[in-house]
């Protein structure tokens, strides 16, 4: 009996694929001396006497039987289909190997033996296990969920080593695409009951690759410092922690070599090439050393420069074009003047203009010509305008921000404006954009709007800690897209320790399916107003508001629109009792001429307009564009108070360079009113009317920290006045107008940074609030002191704080103090800083630190701001 044996195979195979060592022979020796060489080994020819004699060949025998054993899952007769032996068939022992190596090719079994009984063969086999389960360890970079549809392994499945290294290379793979290449993958297998196994993915990611060091040879005109400034790719520093710029990715390498070639094409190099680019891993496989060879050429300047247009009513001049002859040349100049008699020939209705620079170039007199030929084209006209994404908004909802109608000429313009629009609802992706696709005929277009849309509702159950509030709870419904209409319905409610309020709002951005907003909003607003003794806040007074206001706004033309407003509300402003009254009247002793004057109940029924320009690229996030709004409220059509309102408010953004955005901002406002005079050292405007400033929309201050006011300074036990501000009580008294200017860049991070919702900024302030009739003053210099007798109950008044006579009983004793009047100034106050935006978790979180560097006498500037929880 001959027996061909794989005896062990399996764990021998699982070794070699473990430690990635070579499989092990598919014969057992004794079998392999049986066979002959594939290939003989090339000898001198002999002489044919000097040959040896021929080794006997194995005699042929016949097949009777072939028997199948150790099967389970697989059919016995499965088992035979896989090996061409048949019964009735001769066979050699080298057959018998070529039968042993067909089974095993098949990946079905983990060992295999062939017995021969005198032409009965049995064959003995064991299948490969099943999977149970597919295991990842190690991964902390990656989630499973990014792995998984890596492996083609499955759960009951049947195990093949060939499956395993396939995902080992595609998992080794998925980290190097994340720039990940020391990352190593070991697969192993725990045995399990039942013929079934555990497939186990030990990773270890092993730290990011980066670029150590970017070396350019062949620069003499620029230095390698420039050149990289200009790539994408940053050599590792410590500094970059918070950028991805110095990953290695291959795909960015050959992107800085195009940006290395728009970098001197810019500069006049028009000959300037990158002649290799190579990419070393260091030793440690932690890095990258990356090297530039490149050719600078000669520079160029620009040569005659011509147009030569075929469209009948668009003949562009040469000397309007950005490109001038004798300049230095410039692709981008190029670039951009291409665009831009593109975009010209769009307002003429021309849509698919094309603009072909030709370029001359004289290498004698290192001059570039260009003629740009726009070839003549068909006026176009919108043949369709195609929406595609939306699933919630409906149709109407897009089509209604296209300044394009379809039979109207086209007009690139008007494209991009519809583009914007529709950005800014704030329903889609960000970046979008409207193709343009040829319609049924070559005066026709297609305009296609590929949205996707973004989740318009907002549920926020928030707790947070402000500087201003403290402790803040915040539950608030919102709904910018209501019903897929663009209907916002929102409802709120406030909770802090100094301030409650609950409002309900709705609008309706096209009322009756034309271009008018209505909306409407009830509100009840709960204020405590507070000042500070020894860094203790105290409550000064309360004001309930409970109101409504209604509006409607049309548009005027693209950017100018209109909107009107009503709006009624009733004010109950007090002061606590026990605190600050005597004899059931507020106290000006206790409290100052200023509060009491605040309290009591009135109504403020208001109507009011503004007008508004508004031309930004986005309103939620603008990067360019400006916005104009000059509104004016009239109070007196009923109610108790009277005036009229004015401010107004300008912005400018713009991108000054890359991806920074800057933006001027200006606001001011003016309270006139139409009452009389209430008496000396009372202001026509009352208290709860006026304007503040501070914290936060003046960085650097307090929350009205800045402005007129008056501050209560006590006196020591020598006489002396305390000038210390933990120790001042001080009340903000507002004013009749103020101004206020801010100059702000956002300074763009990185790809991690920006996904994190990271927004940070540097900006300077500078502003008032003043115009205020001077109060009257209190001042006690030797205090006060109240008496009230035990028996006549008469109250006996002491300027001093001297205790009580025998049979009287102090009410209450008021140390001696005097009130000084700041801050009523129009000139400006100034403050610097930096602040930090945040998506977060929790909310909206807005960091500001800023110095103020010009302030007045009474101001309270404030160094460090944070918010959580509270819109900014």
């Amino acid at each position: 009996m001959v027996a061909i044996e794989k005896t062990g195979f399996r764990n021998r195979c699982l070794t070699a694929l473990l430690l990635g060592t070579a499989l092990p022979a598919l014969v057992t020796p004794a079998v392999a001396q049986t066979r002959r060489p594939a290939v003989q080994p090339t000898q001198a020819p002999q002489p044919a006497a000097a040959l040896a004699p021929a080794a006997p060949v194995a005699p042929a025998k016949v097949i009777k039987t072939i028997n199948v054993v150790g099967s389970q899952r697989i059919e016995p007769d499965t088992v035979r289909s896989y090996i061409k032996l048949r019964p009735g068939q001769t066979y050699t022992v080298e057959a018998l190997d070529d039968a042993l190596r067909e089974l095993l090719d098949t990946e079905l079994f983990s060992d295999v033996q062939i017995r021969d009984n005198a032409g009965d063969l049995t064959i003995e086999i064991q299948e490969n296990p099943v999977i149970n389960r597919i295991i990842l360890e190690g991964n902390k970079r990656l989630k499973e969920e990014k792995i998984r549809p890596e492996i083609k392994a499955a759960p009951r499945q049947i195990f093949t080593r060939s499956k395993v290294r396939a995902d080992v290379a595609r998992i080794i793979d998925l980290y190097q695409r994340q720039g990940r290449y020391a990352a190593t993958v070991e697969p192993k297998m725990v045995t399990l009951d039942q013929n079934r196994v555990d497939i186990v993915f030990e990773i270890n990611e092993g730290p990011k690759s980066k670029v150590r060091q970017i070396n350019i040879l062949g620069n003499e005109k620029f230095s390698d410092k420039k050149i990289i400034s200009e790539m994408a790719t940053r050599p590792s520093s410590p500094l970059g922690i918070f950028s991805s710029k110095d990953s290695y990715d291959p795909d960015k390498l050959a992107y800085d070599q195009s940006k290395m070639r728009q970098f001197y094409l810019t500069q006049g190099y028009a000959d300037f090439r990158v002649t290799s680019a190579t990419a070393e891993l260091t030793p440690d496989k932690r890095d990258f050393i990356v090297t530039y060879v490149v050719e600078e050429g000669q520079r160029y300047k620009f040569g005659d420069v011509t147009v030569e247009s075929e469209l009948r009513d668009y003949k562009p001049k040469a000397e309007s074009l950005a490109t001038k002859k004798g300049a230095w040349y410039n692709a981008k100049q190029v670039e951009d003047t291409v665009e831009g008699l593109t975009e010209a020939a769009g307002l003429f209705g021309y849509a698919f203009a094309e603009v072909n620079p030709d370029f001359q170039r004289d290498k004698d007199t290192l001059t570039m010509s260009i003629a740009y030929k726009i070839a003549d084209a068909p006026r176009v006209y919108v043949e369709r305008i195609d929406i595609n994404g939306n699933t919630v908004t409906q149709d109407k909802v897009v089509r209604r921000e296209f300044r394009l109608a379809e039979g109207d000429p086209f007009n690139s313009f008007q494209v991009k404006r519809s583009s914007d629009r529709i950005q800014s609802l704030g329903f889609f992706q960000e970046k979008l954009e409207i193709e343009q696709k040829p319609g049924s005929a070559p005066d026709r277009i297609v305009l296609e709007a590929n949205v996707e849309e973004k989740a318009t509702g907002e549920l926020q159950l928030s707790a947070g800690f402000s500087s201003l509030e403290r402790f803040i709870i915040n539950f608030s419904i919102r709904q910018r897209n209501f019903r897929g209409k663009g209907q916002e319905l929102r409802a709120s409610v406030n909770y802090s320790q100094y301030s409650k309020s609950i409002e309900l709002g709705f609008t309706e951005p096209y009322f009756l399916d034309r271009n008018i907003a209505v909306g409407g909003d009830i509100f009840r607003r709960d204020l405590n107003s507070f000042n500070f003794i020894n860094q203790s806040r105290q409550t000064t007074y309360q004001q309930v508001t409970t109101g409504l206001q209604l509006r409607m706004g049309v548009p005027i033309t693209e950017y100018w629109s209109f909107a009107a407003r009503y709006g009624l509300s009733y004010d109950d402003v007090s002061l606590d009792t026990a605190t600050y009254y005597f004899n059931g009247q507020c106290d000006p002793f206790l409290a100052g001429r200023y509060l009491c004057d605040a309290i009591g109940k009135r109504t403020t029924s208001s109507l009011g307009y503004s007008v508004v320009f508004d031309n930004l690229d986005n309103r939620i996030r603008p990067t360019k564009g400006q916005r104009l709004l000059v509104s004016q409220d009239f109070a007196g059509l009923g109610g108790s108070v009277r005036y009229l309102r004015t401010t107004v408010d300008a912005r400018k953004y713009w991108k000054p360079f890359g991806n920074y955005v800057f933006s001027v901002q200006t606001e001011g406002g003016y309270i006139h009113s139409f009452e009389k005079s209430r008496g000396a050292g009372l202001d026509k405007v009352r208290l709860t009317d006026r304007f503040y400033l501070g914290e936060p929309q003046f960085p650097g201050f307090d929350i009205r920290g800045i402005g007129p006011r008056v501050q209560r300074l006590f006196y020591d036990t020598n006489g002396q006045l305390i000038t210390a501000r933990n120790q001042v009580v001080d009340d903000s008294l507002g004013g009749r107008a103020y101004y206020l200017g801010r100059l702000e860049l956002e300074i763009p991070l990185g790809s991690g940074a920006r996904e994190m919702g990271l927004r940070p900024s540097i900006f300077a302030v500078a502003g008032s609030v003043f115009g205020m009739t001077k109060p009257v003053l209190n001042s006690l210099p030797n205090g006060l002191t109240r008496c009230r007798d035990n028996v006549t109950g008469v109250v006996t008044e002491f300027q001093n704080t001297n205790t009580c006579a025998t049979g009287t009983t102090s009410i209450f004793s008021v140390p001696a103090f005097e009130e000084r009047y700041f801050g009523d100034s129009w000139k400006p106050r100034v403050s610097v800083g930096f602040g930090v935006n945040w998506r977060s978790p929790f909310g909206p979180f807005r960091i500001d630190i800023a110095k103020a560097l010009i302030k007045r006498d009474g101001d309270d500037p404030k160094l460090f701001t944070f918010n959580v929880g509270t819109q900014f």
